[in-house]
């Protein structure tokens, strides 16, 4: 049975830990959290209320003989954290994306889980979102050809009906020394920006351009970000995409998490695959038949896919984590490993300096 540690117990604890809960494999047999009330209320909801609850996170590292230490606080804090651990010798580091605030802070706990031989895993649950691993699958198949074009648009809402406890979670986000970026486009971007490297089957792309504007002066939307990905032959056919940030304050738009929505589509040389949701996956859109979760037009047939698949967000929490513990049980690389995690904090650094100096931005 793997121990496992988790440091924050903020709004994302709830569905980080449904995973250790789910499995037989792992028991989560502390928490770290400064407000210990909190705290105690998120182990009484999950049904385990007599776990140890730390102040300290180190405190818990050391007294605890932890094998996962799952690191769930603002990014400017996941290195020394990490770190830490590492030096403690816990054998397996989950960190919440993005890695890091900064990129050398990726590269620290890249160095330092390298040095003491620990399984590094940058988590990003989009990864696993039963539809999207469906649609991976597809893809790989050439349903649709060879996918040359991805877009994706997040909807987010807002307004009166966002709860408060994620309005309180966003006043750490938009502080760039503490997030690394804004709340929409780094914070929440690292999703989106993982789904367009896997999908397209890329590690990176060539350049970036953007346009990014403020919403009350403070959040990073509405952006429009585009891109293009590196040839690998002169004759290939060329790869671009976009990313749009939209805001619809009024739009009534219920989700169990958080007041956003992720609609994908991927042009390929035979077709068009649209993904329909993603965060609020499996509320009352779901059951339109028009919304189904993959489509795709092919030879002059649209056909619909994955409609039996779970489609409630959470499950990618829960396939994220079951993977992380089969890699620590069995070996594996964990996935993000700590280089692709510091790539898609690369990723979506890139479009904040192409929009405010108002030039296309090279990964090189």
């Amino acid at each position: 049975m793997l121990r496992v540690g988790i440091i924050g117990m903020g709004v994302i604890s709830n569905l980080n830990a449904q995973g250790y809960l789910y499995s037989p494999d792992a028991e989560i047999v502390a928490v770290a959290d400064t407000n210990i009330k909190n705290a105690g209320e998120k182990l009484e909801r999950w049904g385990i209320r007599t776990t140890k609850i730390y102040i300290d996170y180190r405190r818990m590292i050391d007294r605890e003989d932890l094998d996962i230490v799952d690191i769930l606080t603002p990014h400017h804090l996941h290195a020394p954290m990490a770190e830490y651990a590492a030096k403690a010798g816990v054998p397996g580091i989950s960190v919440q994306k993005p890695m890091a605030h900064t990129i050398t802070d990726c590269e620290r706990i890249i160095k330092v889980c390298e040095e003491e031989k620990v399984k590094l895993k940058s988590f990003e649950n989009f990864r696993f979102y039963p539809p999207y691993l469906k649609a991976k699958e597809l893809l790989d198949q050439g349903v649709i050809g060879e996918p040359l074009n991805f877009r994706i648009n997040t909807v987010g809402t807002g307004g009166p009906s966002m709860p408060l406890n994620l309005i309180k979670s966003y006043l750490w986000r938009v502080q760039v020394e503490k997030c690394g970026g804004g709340p929409m486009v780094y914070d929440d971007g690292i999703h989106k920006f993982s789904m367009a490297l896997w999908l397209m089957g890329e590690e990176r792309v060539e350049k970036v351009y953007s346009w990014i504007d403020f919403f009350s002066g403070v959040v990073d939307f509405p952006a429009h970000i585009f891109w293009k990905y590196p040839s690998k032959n002169p004759d290939d056919p060329p790869k671009y995409g976009s990313m749009e940030f939209s805001i619809g304050p009024n739009i009534y738009y219920p989700s169990n998490y958080y007041a956003c929505d992720e609609f994908i589509e991927i042009t390929g040389t035979k077709g068009v695959m649209w993904l329909n949701q993603c965060t609020s996956g499996g509320n009352f859109l779901s059951k339109y038949p028009q919304f189904a979760p993959i489509i795709t037009y092919v030879d002059g047939e649209v056909k619909t896919y994955g409609e039996d698949l779970p489609r409630d967000w959470r499950y990618s929490f829960i396939n994220a984590t079951l993977h992380f513990i089969k890699v620590m049980k069995e070996g594996g690389t964990p996935i993000y490993t700590g280089e692709q995690g510091k790539n898609l904090c690369i990723f979506a650094k890139m479009p904040y300096i192409s929009s405010q100096q108002k030039r296309e931005v090279y990964w090189e």
